[in-house]
């Protein structure tokens, strides 16, 4: 059977091991990517087109809406058909979450010279997503029943960034430590979903959302870290 069309949940062991082993590669490969070409943009961009996307609200705006539309391309383009356009969505997220990413990481590396809260984060982050993946797996329970909450919370989320950064307040620890559990519960629905929605030839499409979310992840905890250091 066609691996683009054979189910996961249909699939022989050695045939999911090898969907799994392929999926969780190109995780590991997108951030590998994404800490290649963010260390390319902190030393390519210059500091004062940083302060700005950090100062700038409607600079923020843009990026915000750049991101958005950049995201539901990477998106369509990671479940074609070619592998080669998956490849191609894969590869504009990462560029896309390194964007958006610059202004935050500038901060945390100045705030510590050694970047050792960058590394408090991505630490967090890796035992987080492996601890979510491993109740997944390890309860088998069907997390499918997310979806709504993930899906409103997400717009409520989306609303209230917008509106901050329009109107120039802080959303605060609470929302950061809300955004976690958001993050947290994305994570568990996504890892459902590859179980038992996906086929065994959309690798890389399945890499694409867990990746989104790990970096969603990687964000707020990042910002709950740098709120301890105000």
């Amino acid at each position: 059977m066609n691996e683009d069309i054979m189910l996961v949940s249909e699939a022989s062991d050695v045939e999911r091991a090898v969907f799994y082993k392929k999926t969780y590669l190109h995780v590991a490969m997108a951030i590998l990517s994404f800490i290649v070409v963010e260390g390319f943009l902190l030393r390519a961009v210059p500091e004062e087109l940083i302060l700005q996307m950090i100062s700038g609200k409607f600079i923020w705006l843009f990026i915000i809406g750049l991101f958005w539309l950049g995201s539901m391309l990477a998106d369509k383009l990671a479940f074609s058909v070619s592998r080669n356009t998956q490849y191609l969505g894969l590869g504009l997220f990462v560029l896309l979450e390194a964007i958006i990413f610059l202004p935050i990481l500038y901060i945390a590396l100045v705030m510590t010279d050694s970047g050792a809260i960058v590394q408090q984060a991505a630490v967090i982050t890796l035992f987080m997503f492996g601890g979510l993946t491993a109740v997944v797996f390890m309860t088998k329970k069907d997390f499918s029943f997310l979806r709504s909450a993930l899906v409103i919370g997400g717009f409520v989320a989306l609303g209230l960034i917008v509106a901050g950064a329009i109107f120039g307040f802080n959303l605060g620890l609470w929302f950061s430590v809300a955004m976690v559990a958001l993050a947290a519960g994305s994570i568990l629905y996504q890892t459902s979903e590859i179980k038992n929605k996906y086929a065994t030839g959309q690798y890389v499409g399945a890499a694409l959302q867990l990746f989104s979310s790990v970096m969603l992840l990687f964000w707020y905890i990042l910002r709950i870290l740098m709120s301890r250091r105000d």
